[in-house]
């Protein structure tokens, strides 16, 4: 493959695939196989999953391709359809959605789930390490509604912008930000039941060895 389709736009490569130019339906699968499979795998709670996942997605797309608004942007539209799918291979698998709170936000950044909602939040007033720190923030996002703990993964994770949200919920960028702030604050008071709890438990226990 030559390097000239790797500069075109989403939508481009789109309009040229709906025009006959087969390859550049795989320029765009190449093009968002990593990004989407670490959205997926956050989603399913383990990569044989995502790629499942991520091929049903894709075939979703190509099947829904010559309906696609080329006026709009490719990306919502796609992890639209690949959310679609991982929820309904969840609801058929029975199972709860899992986060990898310690997969990194991107292959350049080393910052983990953990490292980005303990910014604005204030720390335990005793030490924890890493992985106590991880059960702790997957018991908070467990506690969220599953609406709320979606849009915190696509702001966090997946760095969406409010109007890429808004296209991916099919709802006003004032909707997202209200939602957003309600996901942080739903955060914040889960984290702080944990932490509490983590507490009150290291107190019965020290209660019990005096």
């Amino acid at each position: 493959m030559n390097d000239e389709p790797l500069a075109r736009t989403d939508e481009e490569l789109v309009e040229d695939y709906l025009d006959g130019e087969a390859g550049a339906f795989r320029v765009l699968v190449d093009r968002y196989y990593e990004e989407l499979i670490r959205f997926l795998t956050r989603m399913m709670g383990n990569q044989a999953a995502a790629e499942d996942v991520f091929q049903d997605a894709f075939l979703q797309t190509h099947q829904s391709l010559d309906s696609f608004d080329l006026s709009r942007r490719f990306r919502p539209w796609l992890f639209t359809i690949a959310a679609n799918k991982a929820r309904d291979a969840l609801r058929k698998a029975g199972r709860r959605r899992t986060v990898s709170l310690s997969a990194a936000v991107s292959d350049r950044s080393g910052t983990s789930f953990v490292d980005l909602m303990a910014i604005d939040l204030p720390g335990p007033d005793f030490p924890l390490d890493q992985e106590e720190q991880s059960v702790l923030v997957q018991r908070a996002i467990d506690a969220m509604t599953p609406r709320l703990r979606e849009i915190l993964l696509l702001a966090y994770f997946q760095k969406l912008s409010y109007a890429e949200i808004a296209e991916f919920f099919d709802v006003p960028i004032g909707t997202v930000k209200s939602r957003l702030h309600a996901a942080v604050a739903s955060f914040a008071k889960r984290w702080q039941e944990q932490v509490d709890d983590r507490k009150n438990r290291e107190v019965r226990s020290r209660g019990r060895h005096e």
